[in-house]
C-alpha cells in the first residue's frame, strides 16, 4: 500500500503538469486541422451543390439542406477559419470548439455517415478512412472525441481564457460543483454531437437537457 500511495503520489502531479500541456496540445493540432480545411474553401471552389455524390450518402440534414449551398459553403468556410483562431488562442475555448463540433458532426451527417444501415455491425463498417458504400467517418469521430475534452475542460492554463478571467473569478469558478444545471449543460452537448446522425438519441438528450435546465430552475 505504501508504493501504491508513493506511485499516486508521483503521477498525480502529472495532472498539475497536464493542466498546461494536453489542452494546448489539442488547440495546436485542432486549429491546424480546422484551419487547413477552412482556408482550402477559401481558396478552392463551392463543390457543396454535389452533396451527396454517391448513393451510400445521407446529405446535408436538416436545417441545412434548404439552405442554399454558396450559405452552407460560408458558414462552414468562415466557421472553420474563425472558431480555429480561436481554439490556437484559447479564447472562448468551450464556444469554439462547441462550434466546431457542430461543423464537423454536420461535415460528418453529410458526406460520411451511411444514409441506410440495419445493424450496428453494418453501420460500425464505416468506420474507415476509405468509403466503400458504407460510409467512412473514422476521421470525423476522432475529431469528436478531440474536441469534447476542450468543451468540457476548456483551454487549460496556457490561454487566454485563464489569462483574462482573473485568479479571482478562476477561484469562484473552481467552487462550483456538479449540479442540474452541469448537467444540462453535458445533455445539451451530447445531443448536439448525435442528433444530426441518430436523430431519436439527440432529440432525447437535447429533451432531457430541457427537463434538467427546469429542473434547475424550480428546483434549484
Amino acid at each position: 500500500m505504501n508504493i501504491l500511495k508513493k506511485y499516486d503520489d508521483l503521477t498525480a502531479r502529472l495532472k498539475a503538469s497536464g493542466d498546461y500541456i494536453w489542452p494546448l496540445a489539442l488547440r495546436l493540432i485542432m486549429f491546424w486541422e480546422f484551419w487547413e480545411a477552412g482556408i482550402g474553401k477559401y481558396r478552392g471552389d463551392n463543390w457543396f451543390a454535389g452533396i451527396p455524390w454517391a448513393d451510400w450518402q445521407m446529405g446535408f440534414p436538416w436545417p441545412f439542406n434548404i439552405l442554399p449551398a454558396d450559405i452552407n459553403w460560408m458558414l462552414a468556410t468562415w466557421g472553420e477559419l474563425i472558431f480555429s483562431v480561436l481554439i490556437l488562442l484559447g479564447l472562448f475555448t468551450r464556444f469554439a470548439a462547441f462550434s466546431l463540433l457542430v461543423i464537423t458532426v454536420v461535415a460528418t451527417a453529410a458526406v460520411h455517415w451511411p444514409a441506410e444501415w440495419n445493424s450496428l455491425a453494418e453501420l460500425w463498417s464505416g468506420y474507415v478512412i476509405t468509403a466503400e458504400d458504407a460510409g467512412n467517418f473514422k476521421l470525423p469521430l476522432l475529431f469528436v472525441l478531440l474536441l469534447l475534452p476542450l468543451i468540457f475542460h476548456g483551454g487549460g492554463k496556457i490561454s487566454l481564457d485563464f489569462v483574462l478571467l482573473g485568479s479571482r473569478r478562476r477561484s469562484q469558478r473552481d467552487a462550483i460543483t456538479g449540479d442540474l444545471a452541469a448537467l444540462a449543460a453535458g445533455l445539451l452537448v451530447l445531443g448536439a454531437t448525435t442528433i444530426f446522425l441518430l436523430p431519436v438519441i439527440g432529440y432525447a438528450f437535447l429533451g432531457l437537457a430541457l427537463l434538467t435546465a427546469l429542473a434547475h430552475v424550480f428546483i434549484g
